[in-house]
């Protein structure tokens, strides 16, 4: 199912490329392992060989069975899946469950795979500051800084602004290129200037919790928190879970090439996407008389 072309010849433009343990050791430098949390699984996840060899990488937020098949299909050696398709244990490798596929598709084909997620969240210049560039920055500063660092590293961020709401919502959604679902506090309209904005990528409930902010961003968040945060003050944009995410593999592929010093091609996955789409009742109905 995921033998890939191995034959499949490569774009004319050519890359020495590097070894992969020295691809690896230039992700470490960007974003330690070390800052991770304890309970996520990062790092180098799969090594098909010691001696593994990388020219082409491939950029995804999440590794689904669509996006293996386009690294076959593009000839890639290492996917840098930003979710870790391996988190918990596995007992077994089958064809049964389709995480089990993916490992099974990758060592058969010599594809490594490696995994940053929440180091990529802490680091200065992450993912949660790429997420708050939709806001007009005045100041900024990590939620929870991280220990013995010096330099705007830790869990989320914390952004002093001057914005009336409905700008914030529209700059978030030409930044994240999507719609966001807004959760107005108690108080506020979108006239409303807010001075303070929260910023966790992914899901941010925990995170944002207590944060005496005027809005905050994230990627999903349960219907009771959101009902805590409306009555405590705050508002709540959502972008749904990875579209606060993805944004930012543009960012990083740019990073990544000048940091390998373009020896290597790195592309960003034109499969991958948020699994939640919003189907407009409009839309709906014109389907329906379609099919009608």
């Amino acid at each position: 199912m995921f033998r890939g072309a191995l034959g499949l010849r490569r774009n004319m433009a050519t890359f020495s490329g590097l070894r992969l343990n020295e691809v690896v050791n230039v992700l470490e430098k960007f974003a330690p392992t070390s800052l991770a949390e304890k309970w996520d699984n990062v790092g180098l996840l799969i090594e098909p060989s010691t001696d593994k060899h990388v020219e082409r990488i491939l950029l995804t937020n999440d590794l689904t069975e669509p996006v293996l098949g386009e690294a076959l299909e593009k000839n890639v050696d290492l996917i840098i899946s930003y979710h870790p398709p391996i988190f918990r244990p596995l007992t077994r490798i089958t064809m049964a469950n389709w995480k089990e596929r993916i490992v099974v598709g990758c060592l058969i084909n010599s594809k490594a795979l490696y995994s940053p997620h929440t180091a990529w969240d802490k680091v200065l210049g992450g993912v949660n500051d790429w997420l708050a560039k939709a806001v007009d920055i005045k100041g900024i500063k990590p939620l929870i800084p991280e220990p013995g660092t010096v330099d705007g590293t830790g869990s989320g961020r914390l952004v002093e602004t001057n914005m009336p709401i409905s700008q914030l919502v529209h700059a978030l959604q030409d930044h994240i290129d999507n719609s966001v679902h807004i959760a107005y506090a108690v108080d506020h309209h979108p006239k409303t200037f807010v001075r303070t904005v929260g910023i966790c990528a992914g899901s941010g409930g925990s995170v944002l919790k207590g944060i005496q902010a005027d809005l905050v961003i994230t990627g999903e968040m349960s219907h009771h928190e959101l009902l805590d945060f409306n009555h405590n003050g705050t508002t709540v944009l959502l972008c749904n879970h990875s579209n606060s995410e993805r944004g930012f593999l543009r960012e990083f592929q740019s990073i990544l090439k000048e940091r390998l010093q373009e020896k290597c091609e790195v592309l960003v996955s034109e499969k991958d996407k948020d699994p939640l789409q919003t189907a407009f009742r409009s839309n709906l109905q014109a389907v329906q008389q379609v099919k009608q």
